[in-house]
């Protein structure tokens, strides 16, 4: 039956030049490119059109994750955080390795949406970091929630830049008559897959933290360092509660203030990954860089193994040093003079281009990483223990929402200014870029009173 299907159904090597591979590993984890699979899904009918269709499959992802966090979260805090975390590894490994079955474009769309429908571990694994961390440890436990995203744009890319296509990169191992050879995208798609039967596994050995604060029987004591730390995170729990205790987590501003500032953020973000791509692979003429998919993967993996370095080491020490509010509005500056020098890159050429490309990227993402993480310590410290996982599926659904109209939008935006590239008022790549700018202006603004309203726990640890 599906070889039947894939005969009959649009061609994925029809019409196109021959690529090195392309981020798919990436797109499957998280969206941010999937140009080279919608160009082979035959769904385009011109080139300028490819970043339309390509961000309504990224967008479905996060539709579909808006649509049943808030479910999530609050199951989590019913019957704890372990089985969260098990049930949606499981539909991630299902959902992605139908993924890359995908022949046509419905096809694909209806699993990133049920891929994103079903995943509810988000918001649970940021309550589960807070739970497991001291007070003042929050911000190195969130930040390592932020390299999770770090270590997977690096093995993303990797797999699906080496891995996808393999019959043309791998003859001798892969024939074009093999289950690979008629599912090109199917083999980066299977090892992301494993990986979550890897993690699905680990998960037997991971305890439970939504009860672990009560001690029954004295032969249960802990040792005397552990009874301190409980002690403080109960302590920590109970000023929560009490600023807290009269309010709906829909009226506590402290915590609604943090999730919108989360969500511009992630909007940039997300906006920003679409456009990067894009725009990095079209041609000089169009105002892109002429980057292969694999140029475009290389990017990615220095950009994550930076990202991996800045959350563990670096960003701790900033947060420190600066605060959690000043950090943000330092590298949101940041960000938005990076932006502006976006356009001019195309001008440049090898090999100061990829050089100049690598640094931008890296910078970047470290803004807004740490704008990111500050949000994350913000909401966990506004809410009680037994509202954490609800307050962070509220988080990610306002977030997915953000990011399902991010990519749409941006490849709307991306596929117009292709189009308009030879404007003589701010062509269309300029105007790509001024457009992430000013959202990250509305990004700055909100860190700033009365707009952003940090809990009182928090000023004072």
């Amino acid at each position: 039956m599906c070889t039947s299907t894939v005969a009959q159904g649009a061609p994925w090597n029809g019409g196109r030049r021959r690529t090195r591979g392309s981020p798919t590993g990436s797109s499957s984890i998280r969206g941010s490119s999937t140009s080279s699979p919608i160009r082979d899904l035959g769904i385009a009918k011109k080139v300028e059109d490819i970043g339309f269709y390509a961000g309504f499959v990224g967008a479905s992802y996060m539709l579909g994750r808006a649509l049943t966090s808030i479910f999530w979260g609050i199951l989590a805090d019913r019957i704890g955080r372990k089985p969260i975390i098990v049930i949606t590894t499981l539909s991630s490994l299902v959902f992605n390795t139908l993924f890359g079955l995908s022949v046509h474009y419905w096809m694909a769309i209806s699993t990133r949406f049920l891929l994103g429908f079903l995943n509810g571990s988000l918001g649970t694994i940021r309550a589960y970091a807070v739970e497991v961390c001291r007070p003042e440890h929050h911000a190195i436990g969130l930040s390592l929630v932020n390299t999770s995203w770090a270590i997977a744009l690096i093995i993303g890319p990797a797999i699906g830049g080496y891995f996808a296509q393999p019959t043309e990169k791998f003859p001798n191992l892969f024939s074009t008559d093999s289950l690979f050879g008629r599912f090109p995208y199917f083999l980066p798609c299977l090892f992301i897959s494993i990986i979550c039967f890897v993690v699905l596994i680990s998960c037997i050995w991971l305890p439970e933290t939504l009860h672990t604060h009560k001690v029954h029987n004295k032969e249960d004591q802990h040792p005397e360092s552990l009874i301190t730390y409980l002690s403080d995170s109960k302590e920590f729990d109970k000023q929560c509660s009490t600023s807290t205790k009269n309010k709906g987590l829909l009226t506590n501003w402290p915590l609604m203030s943090s999730i919108i500032l989360f969500c511009i953020t992630c909007f940039d973000d997300m906006a920003y990954s679409e456009i990067f791509s894009l725009w990095a692979e079209s041609d000089k003429k169009y105002g892109g860089l002429s980057f292969s998919s694999e140029d475009v993967g290389n990017v990615l993996v220095v950009t994550g193994a930076s990202i991996l370095l800045y959350q563990t080491f670096i960003y701790p020490h900033i947060a420190q040093v600066l605060g959690l509010i000043n950090s943000s509005r330092v590298a949101t500056i940041l960000s938005m003079v990076l932006l502006f020098t976006y356009p001019p890159m195309a001008y440049l050429s090898r090999p100061w281009l990829s050089i100049v490309v690598n640094v931008a990227s890296v910078l970047k993402s470290c803004s807004v990483a740490t704008v990111v993480t500050c949000s994350f310590i913000l909401q966990n410290n506004s809410v009680p223990q037994d509202q954490r996982a609800t307050a962070n599926g509220i988080a990610t659904t306002l977030m997915s929402l953000f990011k399902a109209f991010a990519p749409a939008g941006a490849g709307i935006v991306f596929s117009w200014a292709q189009k308009h590239q030879h404007a003589s008022i701010f062509p269309g790549d300029q105007m790509v870029f001024f457009l992430l700018d000013v959202v990250v202006l509305f990004e700055l603004i909100w860190t700033f009173k009365p707009f952003l309203d940090i809990p009182k726990q928090t000023s004072s640890s």
